[in-house]
């Protein structure tokens, strides 16, 4: 059968749209920071560094994932995204341990803060403009399955609430008095964006290893091929796997050995054009066998519980 594949738009424009929000939030938070000298400002300015980097290298892997399957990439080079995710993650790693040892410097040298009203004005701006720009990057990731957006909107949705947490921080450090709340609030943040790094590079390493659809999106694959499933007709052999936007699958169809060629096809046209209607990026292969053939139930190397229903003895 011929693969289900669905038309993308160019989706470089949105890291265009974070390499500028990226450049303009550095500037905005290094000015909080350069007014106020409170090192949670700075941590903060420092991890819209490893954003501006990210959303570089964001840019570079879509530009390669768009490019279209050729002789020595028979199934494209959507993964490419994944790289771009383990590179972010890794720069988050990067960008924590400086905020972590910055954070322990300056409790053990704490330093009293300066022009906290400004400094706090220029960190929300920033913050808002990161928050727009996150939504949307993730509404374009999820809408078109791509991990290197939603892992670039993830990204900047946590720089907002790191800087709600700096902000909140550096108020109560204004009020209170007590300095060493500024590094302490900045060592919180550092550890808030090694979580952050550590769950991109796990969901990049799963797409890296062909990891299966998670299981809510292989039940609505079922549920289409459970529709087609009769006393004549079954499958089995059901297997799936994700690379970047794109999602392979492939199974057996099992069918009266005494059909024709003609209806064997159009069965599998049926299937193909079901599962095109709900799921427009998956591209799947489908295997007719007959089902008196007890060939047709040596299932190999696949597990058998991912034998679908009505599948008959053999």
């Amino acid at each position: 059968m011929k693969a289900v594949v669905a038309p993308r738009g160019n989706l470089t424009r949105y890291a265009w749209l974070s390499i500028a929000a990226a450049v303009a939030t550095i500037a905005l938070k290094f000015g909080a920071y350069l007014l106020t000298g409170s090192v949670g400002l700075l941590s903060d300015a420092a991890e819209s560094i490893v954003n501006l980097v990210a959303a570089f290298v964001a840019l570079l892997a879509l530009h390669v994932a768009a490019r279209p399957p050729d002789s020595d990439h028979h199934f494209g080079h959507a993964k490419a995204e994944y790289f771009s995710a383990v590179v972010e993650g890794l720069m988050i790693f990067l960008a924590a341990i400086f905020i972590l040892l910055t954070s322990v410097e300056r409790f053990l040298n704490p330093a009293p803060l300066e022009n906290v009203g400004v400094g706090l004005g220029i960190s929300v701006a920033a913050s808002v403009l990161n928050g727009v720009v996150a939504l949307v990057l993730l509404r374009a990731g999820r809408t078109h399955n791509s991990i290197t957006l939603i892992a670039d909107g993830k990204h900047l949705l946590t720089d907002v609430w790191t800087s709600v947490g700096v902000v909140a921080g550096v108020l109560l450090v204004a009020l209170s008095g007590w300095e060493r709340l500024d590094p302490i609030v900045a060592f919180a943040v550092g550890c808030n964006i090694i979580w952050t790094g550590w769950h991109l590079i796990r969901q990049s390493v799963d797409g890296l290893m062909d990891k299966a659809l998670d299981a809510e999106r292989e039940a609505e694959v079922r549920a289409v091929l459970d529709r087609f499933t009769t006393d004549e007709v079954s499958y089995h052999g059901l297997r799936t796997r994700e690379a970047g936007h794109h999602v392979f699958g492939s199974l057996h169809v099992l069918v009266p050995g005494a059909w024709s060629v003609q209806q064997g096809h159009d069965l599998l046209e049926d299937i193909e054009e079901a599962l095109r209607s709900g799921h427009p990026q998956l591209e799947i292969n489908i295997h007719l066998e007959p089902r008196e053939d007890p060939r047709a139930y040596e299932s190999g190397d696949i597990p058998s519980d991912v034998a679908g229903p009505g599948m008959p003895s053999a």
